[in-house]
């Protein structure tokens, strides 16, 4: 494995943290430097995730040694087909929504610290993805969280700040149940390498410990990633943040610091399978549930954060299944959620731009003054409602037959219930946003301007061609070998000791 740049893996952290770090010193010494340090620095770490996929597919997984220090005295960086998924999704809608956001933050004041706190929740949610270490995964997901707390609560009204103060607070009973479980499992196996964990792990036999251990990550980590029944302060969160920040915590936060994690544990460390019909019924509980209290929404933002809920459920029933095809498609429709999600709480950031109101009884006919908007949120709903030939329709669909043929068509069928309620609840943004008569007050109303525009239709075009993944020739070197390395969980302490020689 000669002529790889094993440097590239800590530049995931260490290049939004140094930009953040610029961005304070000189944002207000120069009123456009953050806009451009800011989307110079994702469009970067965009294309170093794309390029970082071709090179674990060339060869394998590779590992950065912190300090040259090997494990498990020192820490380690990996980078794996499923963590090159996760990086792709991340970066590549992080510079999505910092080209929107730098038209719809000239709306607040300290800009800059906005970047700062963005590219700072950036650097936790890809240390997260990329570390080998337990104590260090926990440190990226404080990074992550705490930079969160201050973005919702960026325009400091009571809304905002109480939203803010409620995500703080479950957020930090989250943290402090994972640290919980860290420092049982340190006390059992003298190590905080993930990879010598899961090594000590396989050869002793204290089931009882890796249950209560593996209980405490699932409830953690279950509301970092809003999954039900710990999802109560993601509707006021999401509601309440700048439309960028909505996009990012229901697009790839949730995803990042609570799915992902969750997965890369109790699948590659804890080798935790035992646990996977409970993630069948939970995620179940959130498709069905969250998608109810969607209906009955009329905030437009509080409408998609419970839709969230349910779509989040989507991706712990595929992964529940523990099937090659039950994985895939829940990675699959991972990756289509971030991208219609993050759209449609960008379309509800134009319109709340537009109109200053995100009341659905309110709006009516916006497609007249807005066609970009319509058109993209339009493309959205049919995807987010599973319906063909959008992105979303291929994953729901690879979910609901890998739970018949897996012998769980009752979870089919709840599957297919809740996606037929999600058409519902898109039906009616539609109808009370775009499609119905136009109101007097907004005839005068226009388009919003062109980078909120460009990002719109770009993650648009990706929801209509998001299908191609499931083409053998993209999915085998991206899609499928990250499910590969969710299946293949048990092997993930040989294969990181392998890279490290």
């Amino acid at each position: 494995m000669t002529g790889i740049n094993y440097n590239m893996i800590p530049l995931f952290v260490a290049l939004p943290l140094t930009v953040s770090f610029f961005i304070i010193l000189f944002g207000n010494r120069v009123r456009w430097i953050s806009d451009v340090l800011c989307t110079l620095s994702t469009l970067a770490l965009c294309l170093l995730s794309l390029y970082a996929v071709g090179v674990v597919n060339g060869h394998g997984t590779i590992t950065y040694k912190v300090g040259g220090w090997f494990p498990p005295v020192g820490i380690c960086l990996v980078l794996d087909s499923l963590s090159c998924f996760m990086l792709v999704i991340v970066n590549s809608i992080t510079m999505i929504v910092t080209i929107y956001a730098i038209s719809y933050m000239e709306r607040y004041t300290a800009k800059n610290k906005f970047y700062a706190l963005f590219l700072l929740m950036l650097a936790g949610m890809n240390g997260v993805i990329i570390t080998g270490d337990m104590f260090n995964l926990f440190v990226f997901l404080e990074i992550g969280s705490i930079a969160s707390y201050g973005l919702v609560a960026f325009g400091t009204e009571e809304e905002e700040l109480e939203a803010s103060f409620k995500y703080m607070i479950m957020g930090s009973i989250a943290g402090l149940l994972i640290l919980l479980g860290i420092g049982l499992l340190y006390s059992y196996t003298s190590t905080l390498n993930m990879a010598d964990i899961a090594r000590v792990v396989s050869e002793k036999n204290d089931s009882k410990l890796i249950v209560f251990v593996s209980v405490l990550f699932l409830v953690g980590f279950g509301l970092k990633g809003a999954l039900f029944p710990f999802h109560w302060w993601l509707p006021d969160a999401h509601s309440s943040a700048p439309a960028p920040i909505s996009a990012m915590l229901s697009g790839l936060l949730i995803k990042a610091l609570g799915v992902y994690a969750l997965i890369r544990i109790l699948f590659s460390v804890l080798n935790a399978t035992s646990f996977l019909p409970v993630f069948m019924v939970l995620g179940t509980m959130s498709m069905v549930i969250g998608v109810f209290l969607a209906v009955v929404q009329w905030d437009f933002k509080r409408l998609l954060a419970y839709s969230s809920i349910s779509q989040v459920g989507y991706i712990m029933l595929g992964v529940g299944l523990g099937t090659p095809l039950g994985i895939m498609g829940g990675l699959f429709h991972l990756f289509n959620h971030s991208i219609f999600k993050s759209l449609l709480f960008l379309n509800s950031g134009a319109v709340d731009y537009a109109t200053g109101t995100r009341d659905l009884k309110e709006l009516g006919g916006l497609r007249e003054r807005m066609p970009v908007s319509a058109s993209t949120s339009l493309v959205a709903s049919m995807s987010i409602a599973g319906l063909p030939p959008f992105n979303g329709f291929w994953s729901k669909l690879i979910i609901i037959i890998a739970c018949v043929n897996a012998g769980h068509p009752v979870y089919a069928f709840w599957a297919v219930l809740a996606s037929i309620m999600t058409l519902t609840v898109f039906m009616k943004v539609q109808k009370y946003v775009f499609f119905s008569e136009l109101k007097e007050k907004f005839k005068v109303i226009k388009e919003v301007p062109f980078l909120m525009q460009f990002s719109m239709v770009l993650l648009a075009l990706i929801c209509f061609f998001g299908g191609l993944l499931l083409v053998p020739a993209v999915s085998g070197d991206f899609l499928q070998s990250a499910a590969d390395a969710i299946t293949n969980g048990k092997e993930y302490a040989q294969i990181v000791f392998q890279s490290l020689r």
